[in-house]
């Protein structure tokens, strides 16, 4: 398992303004939507089922307890000025438990989780410190001494949960955008189409699933010009070339209304879903393919040239579901494991690279990468995407 601090697959570091373009939608308009009460028992001095996290440019991310008990735990999360950073995640080695996104300077709000006794990660990407420990305590878990089939299982169903939170980001966002292009500030609708295009990536492989027929939810929310007939157009790609092509709203509400029609029903499937061991293993591999194929020559994003925050978001959801099965896989292949977490952690480390805040994608535009740069990230994905290959064949048996 590599240690936290090289993690790069959390979701882009956005800057402040692009956050609150989207926090309406995301965690309601009030500035202190999702805040909890003084009064409330969870934020009381000796509670050890919360935590109260401050975000500071100086101090970076702080938690005010390092140990917490087994069982429901609350994070009260204030960002008081650190305008790089917008989410904290709770990690459980790679794999993501809880976390808060859309904390621009000023905002607070709070997430909970039920967690076992074990070692946990607090993790803000971009603050000053971006990582601190967090003990549990309390009751060994009980899946400590579990079967690779029942820890698989249990992975299947965190990962469902991934899934639907994610979906929630996705049409919160979607609905923001949408706003934005039945109005008049380019820039805001710009943004808005960079704010929410991660959260599909993350999760594609899931809306590729639902095609029947001439019905195909992933074409009609992703399709690239010359995917499909010009007159059958639509989604997120139709809406990126008014915006950064031509660089006009004109004609792009209906596409909007159209777009946050399709992630809704996305969020109306998926909702309740179950997941195989081996889909998950099979979606990673997915998406990392999808990297290789679009993201890495530029293809995918060819008006806006966001491709890195396509490639990161990529990137995060194959890790979240090989970090679902990695418990259950390191008792049917230790080294294979621990080979295919080493070499994400590699992978992270080159994406980070590329982190800027010169955009509003959190990267530098693909037009600036060198062919150096496009061979070693090809060599990086290749280097995690061999190994992965393996999984699903291995987690299908048990």
């Amino acid at each position: 398992m590599p240690n936290p601090t090289s993690r790069g697959r959390a979701a882009a570091v956005l800057t402040a303004s692009l956050a609150v373009a989207c926090l309406a939608a995301c965690g309601g308009a009030s500035k202190n939507a999702g805040t909890t009460s003084p009064s409330d028992a969870s934020t009381r001095a000796g509670n050890d089922h919360a935590a109260t996290v401050t975000i500071t440019a100086a101090d970076g991310c702080s938690p005010d307890r390092s140990s917490l008990a087994a069982g429901a735990v609350t994070f009260n999360v204030t960002n008081k000025d650190a305008t790089g950073v917008s989410e904290v995640e709770l990690l459980s080695g790679e794999r993501i438990v809880g976390e808060k996104e859309n904390l621009p300077p000023g905002f607070s709000g709070t997430f909970a989780v039920d967690v076992e006794a074990g070692t946990y990660t607090l993790y803000c990407p971009g603050a000053a410190k971006e990582n601190t420990a967090i003990a549990v305590t309390g009751a060994a878990p009980a899946a400590a001494n579990a079967s690779a089939s029942a820890l698989l299982a249990t992975g299947a169903k965190d990962y469902a949960s991934y899934v639907d939170t994610q979906v929630g980001y996705l049409v919160a966002s979607v609905q923001t955008l949408d706003a934005a292009l039945h109005g008049t500030d380019l820039a805001a609708a710009q943004t808005g189409y960079k704010r929410a295009r991660p959260y599909y990536e993350k999760i594609e492989p899931v809306a590729e699933s639902f095609t029947s027929g001439t019905d195909n939810l992933d074409s009609d929310i992703d399709a690239r010009a010359g995917d499909v007939p010009a007159a059958q157009w639509e989604g997120f790609h139709r809406i990126e070339m008014g915006l950064f092509a031509d660089h006009s709203l004109t004609g792009l509400a209906s596409f909007g209304d159209g777009l946050l029609a399709d992630v809704k029903k996305l969020q109306s499937l998926t909702a309740g879903l179950t997941y195989k061991p081996y889909e998950l293993a099979n979606g990673a591999q997915e998406l990392l393919d999808e990297v290789a194929s679009t993201k890495i020559t530029g293809e995918e994003e060819r008006y806006s040239h966001i491709d890195l925050l396509d490639f990161q978001a990529n990137d995060e959801g194959a890790e979240q579901a090989f970090a679902d099965l990695q418990p259950g896989l390191a008792k049917i292949d230790a080294s294979l494991a621990a080979t295919i977490s080493a070499n994400f952690a590699a992978l992270n480390t080159l994406v980070d690279k590329y982190r800027s805040s010169s955009d509003a994608s959190g990267f530098v535009l693909y037009a600036t990468l060198t062919d150096g740069d496009k061979q070693a990230f090809a060599a990086a994905v290749k280097a995690v995407q061999e190994p992965l290959s393996q999984v699903a064949s291995k987690v299908a048996t048990s």
